[in-house]
């Protein structure tokens, strides 16, 4: 059973800032293939939709072999996001809770691309696969980013992509986060849930323990490079944060409570 598949060829309406339609190439989505997200309750037995999916208790997406997890917890070490990082850029997808009728996203597009237009985003609204996606063109950093966000709406949950990328691998990293949308799996649970609430991010044991291990490796291999080192290198910038400007993570965490 799948939510929301719609064929879609070009892309639709298109918005800025100034009020003035944006020049943005057609984002032409072969979509024969998308056939998520998926609510748990379509899976006979629960077990095998966590077969080549990271679970993250409300959401199970799907691994990449091209991706790495990348997780971001608080100061009392509770994770508060998840992201897929790769060399097109980094996406995540998140779960909140919704009305039985849907139709939240539709009501979530205009604040996104609200929001993004007083960060000083040329904003525009496009058609995707599965409705409406809103992108946000930021230039006032010190390197031009690209966010994508994609809604989709399911029984009582509304799950949400987003991707950041430079302007020139954006079209790849939003067509990874339509591939990781596609084959997500959604479980919402029975707990009542204020509408918008985002449904908790919650690690399984087994993949904190091969988080901890692949942790543990890099530690290693570092210590082995320093080691071979005579003069050590100056501080690396963190590539995936700089790349995003300063206030690029503030929206994704701040935009519908993500």
């Amino acid at each position: 059973m799948a939510f929301g598949k719609r064929k879609s060829g070009t892309t639709g309406e298109e918005t800025t800032t100034g009020g003035q339609a944006a020049e943005v190439e057609p984002t032409v989505v072969a979509d024969d293939d998308l056939d998520g997200p998926f609510d748990i309750e379509d899976f006979d037995d629960a077990d095998t939709a966590l077969v080549g999916r990271h679970d993250l208790g409300a959401v199970l997406i799907p691994e990449n072999e091209a991706a790495e997890l990348a997780v971001e917890v608080n100061q009392q070490g509770v994770p508060t996001m998840a992201w897929m990082v790769t060399s097109n850029g980094r996406y995540n997808v998140t779960a909140y809770a919704a009305p039985k009728a849907g139709g939240l996203w539709r009501e979530v597009v205009t604040e996104v691309a609200d929001s993004l237009r007083k960060e000083g985003a040329e904003v525009s609204i496009l058609d995707g696969p599965w409705g409406r996606e809103v992108v946000g063109h930021m230039t006032n950093g010190p390197e031009p980013v690209v966010m994508r966000f994609v809604g989709v709406d399911g029984y009582r949950w509304m799950v949400r992509g987003a991707a950041v990328g430079s302007p020139q691998n954006a079209e790849a990293i939003a067509r990874d986060l339509r591939n990781a949308l596609s084959d997500t799996v959604v479980r919402r649970g029975d707990t009542p849930q204020p509408v918008r609430n985002m449904l908790p991010l919650q690690l399984s044991e087994s993949l904190v323990a091969r988080l901890r291990a692949r942790a543990e490796q890099m530690m290693a291999e570092q210590a082995r490079q320093a080691g071979q080192q005579l003069v050590p290198p100056p501080p690396a910038e963190p590539a995936a944060r700089r790349s995003e400007q300063g206030t690029a993570m503030q929206q994704l965490r701040t935009i519908t409570g993500g």
